[in-house]
């Protein structure tokens, strides 16, 4: 599986941005996708996913301003981000979940300005 994450930039406080993942390669095989982001210095951290059977989880931080949605036909996964904080900031990285391991994409940058 092979996953293409795009849409990250630089945005003010208080504004949106919607990233995109877009997943080729053993598409079948996935169980669930989300996303993880990694600000400088930190750990990353879980930011939401969406499960095999529609269902999805937030972390509390982005509870009510982030949104993780999927679009099967297009093999895409999606994070809305509304009401950016500069605590968002950080590299967002889409993940797929599959019956032969975890997938990885090479992340895009969310930088919110205060």
């Amino acid at each position: 599986v092979q996953l293409q994450a795009s849409g990250g930039g630089l945005v003010q406080a208080g504004g949106s941005l919607r990233l995109s993942c877009a997943a080729s390669g053993s598409i079948v095989s996935i169980n669930n996708m989300g996303w993880y982001r990694q600000a400088p210095g930190k750990q990353r951290e879980l930011v939401g996913l969406s499960g095999t059977n529609g269902s999805t989880t937030y972390a509390d931080s982005v509870k009510g301003r982030f949104t993780v949605s999927r679009d099967d036909a297009k093999n895409t996964l999606y994070l809305q981000m509304n009401s950016l904080k500069p605590e968002d900031t950080g590299r967002y990285y889409c993940y797929a979940g599959t019956r032969y391991g975890t997938y990885w994409g090479q992340g895009t940058v969310v930088t919110v300005s205060s």
